[in-house]
């Protein structure tokens, strides 16, 4: 099956990477799905969310389901894709497994495993007939966590952007809103 154009969109908190992925998607003049996948736990996020449909055109479609069922629900749609973000993706699948904070090495890289099968079943979801421009995270630039529950997640967080970008034809960092294309992109805004 031949796959559908990748694009990954990276940059750390605040970086603007979301809007920047937003008008890409904009320009593309196409309909839009946009696949959510934060967890509204608290009044902070509630509000990170809506600034995020504010933002976003009344015209575009919305999937908002649970982080298993994201790999499927990119094999069912069709046209422009545009998923915010793998991060909070990441981090739900990472939840789910109580291995995550455990001493159990062992277990715990067969947990990482289940999730990159999973990061890798999404990007090879992606159809003929499709485009996905995916944000994520950068998180490699920051401390290194003081706890063994935050390493794992930014090692892990890490590997799945580097998972994601071997995927994709296009790769943006987005520093300070001015996005600088580190693969192809080159006659993307």
């Amino acid at each position: 099956m031949t796959m559908g154009e990748i694009t990954l969109v990276l940059g750390g908190a605040r970086s603007g990477k979301s809007t920047f992925a937003e008008e890409l998607a904009l320009s593309r003049k196409e309909h839009v799905t946009y696949l959510a996948t934060a967890d509204c736990r608290d009044g902070e996020m509630k509000k990170r969310i809506e600034i995020h449909k504010s933002r976003r055109p009344s015209s575009w479609s919305t999937w908002e389901g649970g982080p298993r069922e994201l790999p499927r629900a990119v094999a069912a749609a069709s046209g422009l894709l545009l998923l915010d973000c793998l991060t909070m993706w990441l981090t739900r699948l990472f939840l789910a497994y109580p291995e995550s904070e455990g001493d159990d090495e062992s277990a715990w890289f067969k947990c990482e495993g289940e999730i990159a099968a999973l990061a890798r079943g999404l990007c090879e979801s992606v159809r003929e007939d499709s485009s996905l421009i995916i944000v994520s995270n950068e998180v490699g630039f920051g401390l290194v966590p003081p706890y063994l529950m935050g390493r794992r997640f930014r090692d892990m967080q890490g590997r799945m952007n580097q998972l994601c970008a071997g995927y994709a034809s296009n790769v943006a960092l987005v520093v300070a809103g001015c996005p600088l294309w580190i693969k192809g992109g080159h006659d993307r805004p």
